[in-house]
């Protein structure tokens, strides 16, 4: 008898700007694959800022690592109120318990890759989705 592939054994093809799109004023998230996909082991998302954009605000994550991989243009990401610059190709691993957040303030529009471990962070999208939409964030 075969056995029928979990989810996370199924090859996953998103195309661009394909998953489960999540607007935020000048912020927008795709999710490319979360717990459903890979059993929660982890969930890999983009995010865009549009110019001038502040992030989410100061926040931290009681048992999940943030990974980030900028994509395009350059993200301010503050970490334990430490200012980094990261450009395009920057990699930064945020480690649980860390004190972080982002912003974009270019005058172009910049991107990064989200890897979140393990997954299910999608689950709080529809709440953050509804919160930008009652407290736009302040452009600085």
């Amino acid at each position: 008898m075969a056995e029928s592939k979990t989810e996370a054994r199924k090859v996953l093809n998103v195309p661009p700007s394909g998953g489960r799109r999540y607007d935020m004023g000048g912020m927008t998230s795709y999710f490319l694959s979360d717990e459903a996909e890979t059993e929660s082991r982890y969930s890999i998302s983009e995010w865009w800022l549009e110019p001038q954009e502040n992030g989410p605000g100061p926040h931290s994550h009681e048992s999940e690592d943030d990974i980030f991989f900028v994509l395009e243009g350059t993200v301010t990401f503050i970490l334990d109120g430490e200012e980094i610059e990261a450009p395009k190709g920057t990699f930064l691993r945020v480690p649980v318990g860390v004190t972080h957040d982002f912003a974009n303030r270019t005058a172009a529009r910049a991107g990064f890759l989200n890897i979140f471990i393990p997954g299910g962070f999608e689950r709080d999208m529809p709440a953050i989705v509804q919160w930008f939409a009652d407290n736009p964030p302040s452009k600085d």
